[in-house]
């Protein structure tokens, strides 16, 4: 009998100043169950572990002036250097070459579906959440692989953002998902199309009933039907 190849775990390391933040989602549903069958290594850092001052000072304010504070580039660095993935001069280790390291920005670049689907095919993810005003840019600039966005809008940091990419990703992992078939037609599989519209029982509740070419038993018209939904036609 030929062996069922073992699906391989997926690392993710998240830096943060509020792990806390992550615990329920982690725990709960599809990524619960996917850090319980060990398909998913999920670790949470403070990142004010990495300060050296009494108040364990993350921030400073702006060269040049302005509003707000930014999160300084040592405790970064120092943290990419305990996980093994820079060096104390900031150059790329060799645990660095399959892993990949993304900076929550709200300038980053727009985060696709693609870019769930290239992310999971890495074996450690890194995400380094920011906060305050901004993130010094040496962050982006020296020790981020790349700056990703969730949208064109501003949030008080970038835990959220994090937790919708490791989510996009992880489900797309061999063995995370229960039917793994199901990723063929949702939306935004093949970069442009929605996934078609679902009904279930009953058929009619309050008078908003189901589309009949769905009661129809015509596969054919059912596939045409949803292909055409798919698209986003509006039209019965």
């Amino acid at each position: 009998m030929k062996k069922t190849k073992k699906a391989k775990v997926l690392r993710v390391d998240i830096l943060t100043i509020f792990p806390e933040m992550f615990t329920g989602y982690l725990a709960s549903s599809i990524l619960g169950r996917a850090r319980a069958k060990k398909l998913l290594d999920v670790r949470v850092y403070q990142l004010r572990d990495w300060t050296h001052d009494k108040r364990r000072t993350l921030d400073d304010k702006p060269f040049g002036g302005g509003p707000g504070m930014v999160m300084k580039v040592e405790p970064f660095h120092e943290a990419l250097v305990a996980l093994k993935l820079r060096t104390k001069n900031g150059v790329k280790t060799a645990a660095a070459k399959k892993t990949r390291v993304i900076l929550t920005s709200a300038k980053g670049r727009i985060f696709t579906q693609a870019d769930a689907k290239r992310l999971a095919k890495y074996d450690r993810l890194v995400f380094l959440c920011g906060r305050y005003e901004g993130v010094d840019e040496r962050v982006a600039l020296k020790l981020a692989d790349e700056e990703l966005s969730i949208g064109r809008y501003v949030l008080t940091g970038g835990e959220l953002p994090a937790l919708v990419m490791l989510d996009a990703a992880a489900r797309l992992r061999p063995g995370v998902l229960g039917q793994e078939a199901s990723l063929d037609e949702e939306s935004w599989s093949d970069g442009e199309t929605v996934e078609y519209p679902q009904y279930t029982r009953p058929e009619d509740y309050h008078g908003w009933k189901v589309p009949p070419v769905l009661l129809s038993g015509d596969h054919a018209k059912i596939a045409e039907w949803r292909k055409r939904k798919s698209k986003g036609c509006r039209s019965e």
